[in-house]
């Protein structure tokens, strides 16, 4: 059996984004990244992950935004919402209503990437 995932993250922030996939890598995962939400959509179509995490707080366009599109696209994807900052609770209701798994605040450390990957991958 293979246990090979492949995983999309969209992140704006390049250091976090690169020392994430990196991380993931090592786990013996698939990676593919995103700078935005509209690269993340284009990135999601493309690829067919087996799970995203995505940066709410982004340019062009947020992360909330982004997983609405996707769930248009791909209603049983699965999306993990990343943050810094407080959330916009309206948004976050809706996603949850959307079969959002769930959100994790930065700084994350290996072994919450590991759980979530093992859990929802």
């Amino acid at each position: 059996m293979d246990y090979r995932k492949i995983i999309l993250l969209v992140d704006d922030d390049v250091d976090l984004l690169e020392n994430t996939a990196f991380m993931i890598k090592g786990m013996g995962h698939d990676v593919f990244t995103a700078r935005d939400g509209e690269d993340g959509i284009s990135k999601y179509k493309d690829v067919k992950p087996n799970l995203t995490f995505m940066d709410i707080r982004m340019p062009k366009m947020d992360g909330y935004d982004a997983f609405f599109k996707i769930k248009q696209i791909d209603p049983a994807a699965k999306v993990i919402l990343i943050t810094a900052y407080n959330q916009d609770e309206k948004k976050y209701l809706k996603a949850k209503s959307m079969s959002l798994l769930d959100s994790i605040s930065k700084p994350y450390s290996f072994e919450t990437l590991e759980g979530i990957i093992n859990k929802y991958a």
